[in-house]
């Protein structure tokens, strides 16, 4: 197929990358290393961990994991924790073992992580003790033998480690009882790691992670990214980001969680490997504290959401920053909205671009030019060696500037679902095309632009409705703070649109909500509803879920 894309790269960006450029993501890793041993590459809460020291105490941990866990080639890890320093030691132990990594999401419910670690087989988890009782409600018919459990302060220097755990454990009462007998504390299976480390050929086709999606629209799925994928996907972003980021001084605010594939690859992989620092949030939903500690560090680059950008223009002393060093502003998981983005360079100096990603292609896909000048309201181009194609209802591809759901192919897509073949042949088909579900359209230059997921679709007499273009439209209204859309039934028109909103002017009214809409909306995409609700109801990365959206506000309005 032809890569129209290609002519509307930036100057320096390759067509394509070397997708064998390392064996594994420990060896890519491992170069960064021994590059910059002496460089800072994360931080947290005030400490640092460098090149060399991160080497020496994920040693450590993957020979404890050898030794004394008996962990094998190809066993599954799983790790339960925010963003810590204890994350990235845990994290590359586990990979210079051998292990599969399970990210594992901490704010899970036991029946959540009962159903991952048995579906994972995972054989050791490292956790944090604030979600422990979690774990001890959910290992019973697990595989899990080993466990690691680590405090908020056991990467601290004492004797702020001591007065940290104190706080976490007695004042703020994070910590539920739990009983774990058979569990290890983090720091002291790092003092056991002391017996030589024995070397495990990694190679590209082998797995680096169970990365598990889905759970918004049933049962989560496990996608098998293997270290082939990943190392591709890095050297896709590093190319694309070039010579923006020269790896002298850069660093990164990583406050979107590590077990995240968005933060794994971008910030924490991506990063290291040009020899930049992460500085890690461990609780981005405080957000004065997270304003607080932004005002203390240098960074030149920060990823997030929509609804984080959005919160941290919402939180006093944020416009009292010093931006002059931040270079990239991106945005990725959901939809950037253009009155987040307007303001956001506003503020910032910097402009919002929008990137595009999912799980299964670990996870970059589309990035706007890194030159570009402001708000684009497209999610970019297709990245090096990936091929991009719009389909229709028939499978064939459409014209430019015609919606169809979009499909990718490329180095970094995913081997398949976790013992889930059915799954995967519905999503992958034999010539390593991935069927995205989300609903795009394709300029003549190649740019791409996300209309909305195809199963979030309205359909309104006929009409198709996507939720984003009338969420972008409800959110330039100066009162409105946030605000989503579901279809809810219709008797007339099959289906209608609700839109739910939270204030940002107490006054709001709903005439005056309509009103806008009616502007700039034909009939057919206006709101039906208007409900008004003290929060919206979002993932782990603060991405608004619909399907919980169409739960809680999907049935009739008293009076309608």
């Amino acid at each position: 197929m032809k890569r129209v894309w290609l002519e509307s790269y930036p100057d320096g960006v390759p067509h394509d990358i070397d997708p064998c450029a390392f064996s594994s993501v420990w060896a890519m890793v491992e170069d960064a290393v021994g590059r910059y041993p002496d460089r800072p590459a994360f931080t947290n809460m005030g400490a640092s961990l460098s090149f060399g020291e991160l080497e020496a105490m994920s040693r450590r941990f993957a020979s404890w994991l050898q030794h004394e866990a008996g962990i094998e080639k190809g066993d599954r890890v799983a790790i339960m924790m925010p963003n810590l320093l204890q994350y990235p030691v845990a994290l590359f132990g586990a990979l210079r073992a051998g292990a599969v990594v399970v990210n594992t999401n901490p704010l899970y419910t036991p029946r959540e992580l009962t159903h991952q670690l048995e579906d994972s087989g995972a054989r050791a988890i490292v956790v944090l003790e604030n979600f422990a009782k979690v774990l001890q409600d959910s290992i019973e018919n697990s595989a899990v033998e080993s466990i690691v459990v680590s405090s908020v302060g056991d990467m601290l220097p004492a004797p702020k480690s001591w007065l940290v755990n104190f706080v976490v454990r007695h004042v703020k009462k994070a910590v539920p009882r739990y009983r774990l007998p058979q569990s290890i504390p983090f720091r002291q299976a790092l003092a056991r790691g002391a017996k030589p480390l024995r070397a495990v050929e990694l190679e590209r086709d082998d797995l680096a992670f169970l990365q598990y999606t889905g759970g918004t629209t049933g049962v989560s799925k496990g996608a098998m990214l293997t270290h082939g994928n990943m190392v591709a996907n890095v050297e896709q972003s590093k190319a694309w980001i070039g010579s923006f980021f020269t790896g002298d001084s850069e660093a990164i605010i990583t406050a979107l969680p590590l077990y995240h594939i968005f933060a794994l690859t971008a910030n924490c992989l991506t990063f290291m490997c040009i020899g930049g620092t992460n500085h890690l949030i461990t609780n981005p939903r405080d957000l004065p504290a997270f304003v607080r500690e932004l005002s203390r560090l240098d960074f030149s680059a920060l990823p997030g959401v929509n609804t984080l950008f959005n919160g941290l223009l919402n939180t006093p002393g944020f416009d009292a920053i010093d931006f002059s060093r931040l270079k990239l502003s991106l945005g990725g998981g959901m939809s950037v909205q253009h009155a987040v983005a307007e303001r956001w360079q506003k503020v910032t100096g910097c402009p919002l671009l929008e990137a595009y990603g999912l799980t299964e292609a670990s996870p970059a896909v589309c990035i706007n030019p890194l030159d570009s000048e402001s708000y684009t309201g497209s999610i970019g181009l297709p990245i090096p060696s990936t091929e991009v194609c719009i389909r229709g209802p028939d499978g064939a591809a459409v014209a430019a500037g015609e919606p169809g759901e979009l499909c990718v192919r490329g180095p970094q897509v995913m081997r398949g679902y976790w013992n889930r073949p059915e799954a995967t042949s519905e999503c992958l088909d034999e010539e390593g095309w991935l069927a995205t579900g989300d609903i795009a359209a394709m300029d003549a230059r190649g740019f791409v632009s996300i209309l909305d997921r195809k199963k979030d679709m309205i359909l309104v007499s006929g009409f198709n409705v996507y939720p984003n273009e009338v969420e972008q439209v409800a959110v330039s209204h100066p009162g409105v703070l946030e605000a989503g859309v579901i279809g809810v039934p219709d008797e007339r028109s099959g289906e209608a649109v609700r839109l739910v909103v939270v204030k940002k002017d107490p006054g709001l009214s709903e005439e005056s909500l309509r009103a806008h809409c009616e502007a700039q909306l034909a009939g057919y995409k206006r709101p039906r509803s208007v409900v008004f609700a003290d929060e919206l109801p979002k993932s782990n990365i603060g991405k608004v879920v619909r399907r919980e959206l169409r739960d809680r506000f999907g049935g009739p309005i008293p009076g309608e």
